[in-house]
């Protein structure tokens, strides 16, 4: 494994300091750990948190403000990353202690991207198991979303053009051009998922809701559109 392979590591925030202190942490428990770090963490703050700027002092982190929009907030951290590969985790996931080491193998083996298997975080029971199981089934032939711990070398993040400055499914136009350069490969190790969205909405009723959304824009209705639905619902 090339162990001079750089990761920079992009978290966008908006009022999510909590969260943002557990991943913050436990990214500095697997360095504890493992001996394996990111050499770069870049928080992209939409809603100027004082908090969130000690916390991001207070762990090395690079702080950096920008206005709200995951995809604004994303794309704005990966201009600044010097890392060879960019890592984009949302605050309120749990990715695997042995991440850099496989991020690094996968890019080592010629993976010009990828993501992590999904599964929900917290106690197991039937109907998480079953909806990550039709998540991961869909990703497989379509496109994985945020919350799976994208990765994708930084020059090719730069040559694609990065995420679209849009309020949903900015993801999708940048993972289907990457795709034509190489392969954007699922790692088989699961990053946990907060499942607090279908928690607070009901399990049912959440999942049709990002299914009906995946649709409309599958059918062409413009993110801009969705969003105002979505934000309703989320």
């Amino acid at each position: 494994m090339n162990s001079d392979l750089a990761i920079s590591v992009v978290i966008p925030v908006l009022g999510d300091t909590k969260c943002l202190a557990e991943i913050l942490a436990g990214l500095v428990s697997v360095e504890e750990t493992t001996g394996l770090a990111a050499d770069q963490i870049i928080v992209v703050d939409g809603g100027n948190d004082t908090a969130c700027a000690d916390l991001c002092a207070a762990h090395q982190c690079v702080y950096l403000r920008a206005r709200p929009g995951r995809g604004h907030q994303m794309h704005a951290g990966a201009n600044i990353a010097d890392g060879d590969v960019v890592w984009f985790l949302h605050a309120d996931v749990r990715p695997p202690a042995s991440a850099f080491s496989l991020i690094r193998h996968e890019v080592d083996n010629g993976a010009i991207g990828g993501y992590f298997r999904f599964q929900f975080s917290g106690q197991s029971t039937w109907y998480k198991k079953l909806l990550a199981w039709l998540i991961n089934a869909r990703t497989r032939v379509g496109v994985p979303y945020g919350d799976q711990g994208l990765f994708i070398s930084k020059a090719l993040y730069s040559k694609t053009g990065g995420f679209p400055d849009t309020p949903l499914f900015e993801e999708v136009p940048l993972i289907q051009r990457a795709r034509r350069h190489g392969r954007f490969v699922e790692i088989p190790v699961p990053i946990g998922v907060s499942p607090r969205r279908w928690e607070r909405d009901g399990w049912l009723r959440r999942t049709l809701e990002n299914r009906l959304l995946a649709l409309g824009y599958m059918l062409g209705v413009s993110p801009d559109a969705l969003a105002g639905r979505y934000h309703t619902k989320c």
